[in-house]
Order: structure tokens, then C-alpha cells, then sequence
């Protein structure tokens, strides 16, 4: 089958890789009709996710269809349309009961990161009972790829750990498709006023179409300063996954707010919660 194959920071390749098989009863693998470029993968390109060994399948989003299932698997069958979820989740552990998937003592992030992921023609899903989602006939394939990671990132660890409630002043630092999706699920919850934060103006026209009450494109600290009349934002979003923006977000929180941090650190925390800052801003890992 071909593959995106990861040789070390900077260095990919299409290439041919045999088919996976099933190795647990658990297991099932799944023939991929779409899938997407995370910008974690892009962090893993970069040499930041040294975990990521040289000849990794990269992917962790996907839409497919069942070819083979394991002894153990019951609830999804051969010939079934699934959405492949970007975490693994055993559903037995400890994590997996407290409902902390990411954290599954035998899953978590492993999708391209530490098994094969999902850029490829085939893959093999691990606890297929629990990972893989059978799609409603009339959904749209290229759009139902969209819950894999994105949207649902966007909403749990934007919207939902940021307690957005009606109101509330926000600020979405990156206005990429994390970003954005955060944007959207965040009207949900009848914010006063979201603003974006994102130096692309293209990005930042396309916010401004799907709600945003107001863009920065530059010096976003002062032009939050004047925004707010210097009080800050109640809820500040890292969407963007780099030391810069993590400042930025804590540096325009208000006293009492909340800033969430982004998916991708979210995936490489070890703990649930964090408390930071002197101002009891919450970093909420997922």
C-alpha cells in the first residue's frame, strides 16, 4: 500500500509499506477514503515529538471503510463506514473510566506518533469498539473527517475547558482550523464579543465570516488592552501550539479567567489539570 512515511525532522516520503493485519482481538483495519493534515503532524516534521521514530506512518484523522476485524471486536463489522477517532481508547483503564481517553493506559494520542497512522491506503485500529464510530448514510464523507480531531478539539478543549458562558469576552489566539473550529463551537454558549488573534489576514477574513465579533493582525497585547479597556479577555485560547502564543494568551487573561491550552500540548501532557499563574488562570490539558 502507499504511506506518508516519516524519516526524521524535515524528511517525509510517499511510499510503498505492507498492509497492516490485525495483531489483538481488539484490532480492526480500516481501508482509509479520507483523511487530513493535523497541525501536529506539522509539529512532528518539525523534530518536536521525538517520540515519533524514523519510518512512522504519520495520521491520526481519518474516514474509512472495515476489511478485517479482530475475534475480540463486536460492535463494528466488515463493511462499515467509520470515523477513526484520533485518540485510542481501551475503555477499561482508570483514565478511560474518569472519561480522560487521551490518557488510556493502552491507547491515548498513538496514531502516528507511536503506531502507524492513518496517511496511508490502510490502518490498523487498535480497540476498534471504542475507537472507530460507524457514519450516518447521509453524512458528507470529506466533512464527517472533520470529527476525527478538529471540531471536537475546537469544542472539549476550547469551548467546554474554557467554560465559555454567556457574556464572556474571548480571544482565540490562531486561526487555523483549530482555531477556527473553536470560534464556532464557542457561539454555542452566547460569548458578548470572540475575538481572533492571527497575523493571516486570509485566515482572519474567514473568521470574521464564521462569527468573530473582531481580528488582530498585529501588537494583539495593545489591541487587547484597548479592547477590553485594560481589564483582559475572561477566556483566552491557545490555538496555535508554540511559546509565543502560550504567552500571549497568558498575558491577556483577565484576573479569574481561563486560558486552555492547545491540542497539542493537551496530547503530550502527562497530568489532567494544571494551576498556573498568579492570577489562578487554569491550563486545562485534555
Amino acid at each position: 500500500m502507499k504511506a506518508l512515511v516519516y524519516h526524521g525532522p524535515g524528511q517525509r516520503r510517499w511510499e510503498d509499506k505492507p498492509r497492516p493485519g490485525i495483531t489483538k482481538p481488539t484490532d480492526a483495519v480500516v481501508r482509509i477514503t479520507h483523511t487530513t493534515i493535523c497541525g501536529t503532524d506539522l509539529h512532528i516534521l518539525k523534530g518536536d515529538v521525538p517520540a515519533v521514530e524514523d519510518g512512522r506512518i504519520l495520521g491520526h484523522e481519518g474516514v474509512g471503510v472495515v476489511e478485517e476485524v479482530g475475534d475480540g471486536v463486536s460492535h463494528i463489522q466488515v463493511g462499515d463506514e467509520v470515523l477513526i477517532s484520533c485518540i485510542t481508547s481501551c475503555g477499561r483503564c482508570d483514565y478511560c473510566k474518569r472519561g480522560l481517553y487521551a490518557h488510556c493506559r493502552d491507547g491515548g494520542w498513538i496514531l502516528g506518533h507511536l503506531i502507524d497512522g492513518t496517511q496511508a491506503e490502510y490502518v490498523r485500529i487498535p480497540h476498534a469498539d471504542n475507537s472507530l464510530h460507524r457514519l450516518p448514510k447521509d453524512m458528507d464523507r470529506a466533512a464527517a473527517v472533520m470529527l476525527s480531531d478538529i471540531l471536537p478539539t475546537g469544542h472539549e478543549i476550547g469551548a467546554l475547558n474554557g467554560e465559555v458562558g454567556l457574556g464572556d469576552t474571548v480571544a482565540i489566539v490562531g486561526a487555523g482550523p483549530i482555531g477556527l473550529a473553536a470560534l464556532m463551537t464557542s457561539r454555542f454558549y452566547s460569548p458578548a464579543r470572540i475575538i481572533m488573534i492571527d497575523p493571516d489576514e486570509n485566515r482572519l477574513a474567514m473568521a470574521r465570516q464564521l462569527g468573530a465579533t473582531d481580528t488582530i493582525a498585529r501588537d494583539p497585547l495593545e489591541a487587547i488592552d484597548k479592547l477590553t479597556g485594560g481589564e483582559g479577555v475572561d477566556v483566552a485560547m491557545e490555538a496555535v501550539g508554540i511559546p509565543e502564543t502560550f504567552d500571549i494568551c497568558q498575558r491577556i487573561v483577565r484576573p479569574g479567567g481561563i486560558s486552555p491550552t492547545s491540542a497539542y500540548t493537551a496530547r503530550a501532557s502527562s497530568s489532567a489539570y494544571r494551576i498556573c499563574g498568579s492570577r489562578m488562570s487554569r491550563c486545562v490539558p485534555a
